[in-house]
């Protein structure tokens, strides 16, 4: 691959966090790993590296990932990273809640080489909000703001980029 996409796995099943590490990895992808909703979210707010998917667990202590979905299509700088929900139980209300509420897709486990091979489609048409985010903040600031602000650069930049 040309780019290395960044993918966050969540699952509190360590075998499970191996496994798709192991393989989003032998397709080269960057893969970060941890074991809940609420340490994904984390992950998110802090990090300065984009993350370009989510693939999470269903079923998962404290936060589902129907939950982090929720939270994730619901956050203005998140709603744009595609997320893929798995789960080892073939219920099809919650798999076609999962689809509704804007997960790419839905994996049954274990997962396998053929669903890793299913991610990229996703990720080609995703927009790095986390690239925006950087933009937006060098364009405003104020050294940025003065060197842009004869030709109007900045704002024309701001009303294409910003919701």
């Amino acid at each position: 691959m040309d780019t290395q996409f960044h993918v966050l796995a969540v699952d509190d099943s360590i075998i499970d966090r191996k496994l798709i590490e192991r393989l989003l990895k032998t397709s080269s992808y960057q893969v970060t790993v941890v074991e809940s909703g609420s340490k994904a979210l984390e992950f998110l707010e802090v990090r300065e590296v984009g993350v370009n998917l989510i693939i999470t667990d269903y079923s998962m202590p404290e936060m589902t990932g129907y939950d982090l979905l929720r939270k994730i299509k619901g956050s203005s700088y998140l709603k744009d990273i595609p997320v893929i929900i798995m789960s080892s139980e073939n219920v099809p209300s919650r798999i076609n809640r999962c689809l509704e509420e804007g997960a790419e897709e839905f994996f049954l486990k274990p997962v396998q080489q053929s669903d890793v091979n299913r991610i990229k489609p996703h990720l080609m048409r995703e927009k790095p909000n986390f690239l925006k985010r950087k933009a937006m903040v060098e364009c405003i600031s104020p050294d940025k703001t003065r060197k842009y602000s004869n030709n109007n650069l900045c704002s024309i930049f701001l009303q294409n980029i910003c919701e």
